[in-house]
């Protein structure tokens, strides 16, 4: 599997389209990591199918599910509800976001 959109997106804090269970999404990935032998990115979802979310959280997408994907022009900034020190991360992170 090819994730150099999602390695440049993370590394650029640049948004990543994508279609992922027919919807179309643009995210913010924070991070690239391995769970139960699959990779997945936790990112924040700025628009699911054109419209906002009601409420921003950190949702989790397995990338056998990511389609379509393309890095944006639109940046961001770190959100305050990714914790960088989740235990999930720990020994199975591929590439995070930089610290500010």
């Amino acid at each position: 599997m090819d994730n150099s959109s999602i390695l440049e997106a993370i590394a650029l804090r640049r948004c990543l389209g994508a279609q992922y269970n027919k919807l179309a999404l643009v995210l913010a990935p924070h991070v690239l990591y391995r769970r139960n032998d699959s990779y997945f990115i936790d990112a924040i979802t700025i628009t699911r199918d054109g419209a906002e979310p009601r409420e921003p959280k950190v949702g989790s997408y397995n990338l056998a599910g990511l389609t379509a994907l393309k890095v944006l022009d639109e940046g961001f900034d770190i959100h305050p509800l990714f914790n960088r020190m989740d235990p999930k991360y720990r020994d199975n992170t591929l590439f995070m976001i930089d610290a500010d």
